[in-house]
């Protein structure tokens, strides 16, 4: 029950997360307009915000139509309503002259334009609702209830749920019923044409324009880089001490990050720990939340908690364009050959980074290219992701014959010590079903493995969409839409340019007329995740020599460079026609 207290307390916390304070002036001003009145407002607005989390949540969970809605369309929706809102404010008679001529009558309009002024419900209600869409990605507890407790148990989620929203809307009417006493006093805040409502009309459209940009992201990032309010952090710390409490649904429960790798891979041979003892020092493994396909299971399902106290199960969490999953494939392929046999289940969670990634024709053909023959299932909505609080491409993690979590690793390396984790477990699951099995104690060398030298490579992962797009130098990073874009005579190192005309999306960057990339760089190898609907034959040149040509067409990850050494260098790709699709750079 202890996320129960927990749940109500988010919600609190919730509006004072720096996601919302840039809101906050939307429900403080809409529901101050007069002195009566207003009280109903303020719990209109309310109540129609947190039915709107709560039926939002359901229909995320009941429904996969939501995965491939970008987070543009909720951007521009709740920002629109705002900003229509806060333009009826500044220009009270803007509102009379909405003609809705092709719906309604004339008559009918007045009807409707009248019951706004005179403090419509239904205003109150969409108000309420655009928001619920914002509010709901604001805090850790709301995923937990998400992607952990819905998936497994239905009405103790629906309970949570209702609790976190109960937090959430006493908090809000409190916030703004202290804002109602102090903006009494000014006096005549219930003119509609008064300062008052054309002040809350211009925070409105600011607001507004802040959301459809993503300037509240941008102010979000900048309070919590400042450490100011940050309570997401107090409300991890509540969540990790409900996982020391082991409050699991129905055998599950969250996942610590912070796993001590070297003690748990090097616990002394033939003693193992008790059921009590591994309790109060591992975490249980979540299940596979709201799975989206799979692949190499002959389209049955596939879990983690079938395989409690029969197997060993490695969860690999990946994707298929990221090149440090990637390097790790041909390790994932050894061990699954060396100890299937052995008790050992792989199984790899596709959770996608780009949207190409999450059409399960795209991963087929990918596990197919890298000759994986083990279960994989595809992640598209983040659910177990978010169940195992992970934050890394690849993530792997074991389970034992009990279902905890005895070894976690993220990114690339430490293979060794990983496969050393295995055969214990391994050896453990023979002991306990008194099975006559030696295990393999060899460490595996796979073949065609590309290394990387810790700390040769000096340049980030470069992102090409509006949403990450920070390391771009010449145009307007973060920003949608088209730009035309050209390269200065100086360059910067680890800095993205593009030259000729650009449509940049939120994933990706698609040249609408012949242009080029160049980015400064050091590293060995270089790697583009790129698409696009047509084949674009690119030429690869470093240092302003050519290289080579790549055909792009399918959406996947493709080598540019491939050099002996690492080094410092400049490179420019010319692209001779539109259609180039970009979505990131890596390096290794």
């Amino acid at each position: 029950m202890l996320l129960l207290l927990i749940s109500f307390i988010a919600g609190i916390l919730t509006v004072l997360a720096p996601c919302i304070l840039p809101l906050l002036p939307v429900i403080i001003g809409h529901s101050i307009t007069d002195t009566t009145p207003s009280r109903r407002r303020l719990f209109v607005v309310v109540a129609s915000l947190g039915i709107s989390v709560i039926l939002f949540t359901l229909l995320l969970k009941a429904s996969s139509l939501l995965i491939d809605i970008p987070q543009d369309f909720w951007k521009w929706i709740s920002g629109g309503i705002i900003f229509l809102f806060g333009l009826t404010m500044v220009f009270p008679d803007l509102w009379e002259k909405f003609s809705f001529a092709n719906t309604l009558s004339i008559k009918s309009n007045k009807v409707l334009t009248t019951g706004y002024q005179k403090n419509s419900v239904w205003g109150d209600v969409i108000i309420g609702a655009s928001l619920g869409p914002i509010f709901s990605a604001c805090s850790p507890t709301y995923f937990v209830i998400l992607a952990t407790v819905l998936p497994v148990s239905f009405f103790l989620g629906i309970i949570y749920l209702f609790t976190y929203v109960l937090g959430l809307s006493l908090a809000l009417i409190v916030v703004a019923l202290v804002g109602e006493r102090i903006m009494a006093k000014v006096g005549k805040v219930s003119d509609p044409r008064g300062w008052f409502k054309k002040i809350f009309g211009v925070i409105f459209i600011l607001v507004a324009i802040a959301i459809i940009s993503g300037y509240d992201k941008k102010l979000q990032i900048s309070l919590l880089d400042a450490g100011f309010l940050d309570v997401t952090k107090i409300e991890q710390k509540l969540l990790e001490k409900n996982d020391k409490k082991d409050v699991s649904i129905n055998g599950t429960s969250s996942t610590d990050e912070n796993t001590e790798v070297e003690d748990k891979a090097r616990m002394n041979e033939g003693s193992f720990l008790s059921i009590k003892e591994k309790n109060k020092k591992f975490a249980l493994a979540p299940d596979i939340s709201t799975p989206d396909g799979f692949i190499n299971t002959n389209n049955l399902p596939i879990t983690i908690s079938e395989f409690k106290g029969k197997k060993v199960v490695l969860l690999d969490i990946w994707t298929y364009s990221c090149i440090n999953c990637q390097r790790t494939i041909p390790y994932l392929n050894e061990w699954y050959k060396e100890y299937e046999d052995e008790g050992l289940v792989i199984i790899g969670l596709h959770t996608p980074e780009f949207s190409f990634e999450k059409v399960q024709e795209n991963v087929e053909k990918a596990v197919k290219d890298f000759g994986i023959k083990y279960p994989v299932v595809l992640d598209n909505d983040f659910s177990t992701w978010q169940a195992y609080k992970n934050q890394y491409w690849p993530r792997k993690y074991l389970i034992d014959i009990d279902g905890y979590i005895v070894y976690d690793h993220a990114g690339e390396g430490q293979y060794k010590e990983t496969e050393v984790a295995i055969q214990r477990a391994l050896r453990e699951r023979a002991d306990r079903l008194n099975m006559n099995v030696e295990v393999s104690s060899n460490i595996s060398k796979p073949e065609n493995v590309v290394s990387v030298e810790s700390g040769k490579v000096k340049s980030p992962e470069v992102y090409f969409g509006s949403a990450r797009n920070e390391y771009l130098a010449n145009g307007t990073a973060g920003r949608t839409g088209e730009q035309t874009l050209l390269v200065p005579s100086s360059i910067s190192f680890n800095k993205l340019y593009l030259s000729g005309t650009w449509n940049i999306t939120s994933e990706y960057a698609e040249n609408k007329s012949a242009g080029s990339i160049i980015f400064s760089y050091e590293a060995k190898n270089v790697y583009i995740t790129a698409g696009g609907a047509e084949e674009v034959e690119v030429e690869i040149y470093k240092d302003d020599v050519f290289v080579k040509k790549v055909t792009i067409k399918n959406e996947t990850l493709y080598m540019l460079i491939q050099d002996t050494d690492y080094g410092k260098h400049v490179l420019r790709i010319v692209i001779p026609k539109a259609g180039l699709q970009a979505f990131t750079f890596t390096f290794g």
